[in-house]
């Protein structure tokens, strides 16, 4: 039976996230300690453990169908590989920093310096299209080092909680991009796959769609239901079913879970009583 290959990062945060999300799907991974391919014992899928950095040109040679990726790997390294999904997790900023001490006013201030990046085309595009020349110095890993050891006036690397700018005694001065996992596809993978791919999707958007919403159920009197009803925002109208108690219905929607408190709160005010909050598992429309 035809498989679907997929690559995720060996290891790190993004190898964790990734597993996850096919864990919620219902695929189950066969893995086994340093393994690089492990298969799925209920859906037709191959994983493949790769380094971030060489999942571009995997993807672009065939030797997988699909990869999770962060979108900062593919805008420096797989420009031309096209993205079939944004998967909302691993968010993170690609930026320059400069050291504390340095007075920053404008990216016209890199006109000339030494910079260090594990991102050089990326960092070589936004300049250019600032009319910005500097000099770039490419660095396998930590960055962060580079100034306080004369290698470079200022860096460029992904930022995601600022703590390690912090520890390096930098800050950061440009947001040139934001990230976040995607999922990509090869530009040779086979009608076969593209099926499977369309498969996964679906479940795919079904775990996105549940984990950017909350089930809620409240009571509410009658006498206040259209007032209620009116500041819920579900999938198309709530469900409203008579309680017990005469005078009282019990409402069920769905809220996005960014509108969640304000929304809350707007019902307590409108006299919703015994509002619950449940998690949902998918979200199939």
């Amino acid at each position: 039976m035809k498989k679907i290959r997929i690559a995720i990062q060996k290891s790190g945060r993004l190898n964790e996230d990734s597993l996850q999300i096919l864990k919620d799907c219902g695929i189950s991974i066969d893995n086994g300690k340093d393994q690089l391919k492990a298969s799925s014992r209920n859906f037709p899928l191959e994983v493949f453990y790769l380094r971030n950095g060489d999942i571009p040109q995997y993807l672009r040679d065939g030797v997988v169908d699909i990869a999770i990726i962060g979108e900062n790997v593919l805008i420096e390294k797989g420009e031309d590989i096209s993205i079939a999904e944004k998967l909302g997790f691993s968010r993170c900023k690609v930026s320059l920093a400069v050291p504390k001490s340095t007075k920053y006013n404008s990216v016209k201030d890199f006109e000339g310096k030494r910079i260090a990046t594990s991102y050089p085309n990326t960092v070589k595009n936004y300049l250019d299209s600032k009319g910005v020349k500097a000099d770039l110095h490419i660095i396998s890993g930590s960055v962060e080092i580079a100034p306080n050891i004369g290698l470079a006036d200022a860096i460029c690397d992904i930022v995601s909680s600022g703590s390690t700018l912090f520890k390096n005694n930098l800050k950061e001065v440009e947001v040139m991009l934001t990230s976040e996992a995607v999922l990509a596809v090869s530009p040779q993978i086979s009608e076969e796959g593209t099926v499977l791919l369309e498969k996964l999707r679906f479940r795919i958007q079904s775990v996105l769609r549940a984990r950017q919403s909350k089930y809620v159920l409240l009571n509410a009197p009658n006498n206040k239901l259209d007032e209620i009803i009116k500041l819920l925002p579900g999938m198309r109208s709530p469900t409203v079913l008579p309680l017990a108690e005469e005078g009282w219905s019990s409402v069920h929607t769905v809220i996005h879970k960014d509108k969640f408190w304000e929304v809350i709160q707007e019902l307590k005010k409108a006299g919703a009583e015994g509002i619950l909050v449940c998690p949902i598992e998918k979200m199939v429309l």
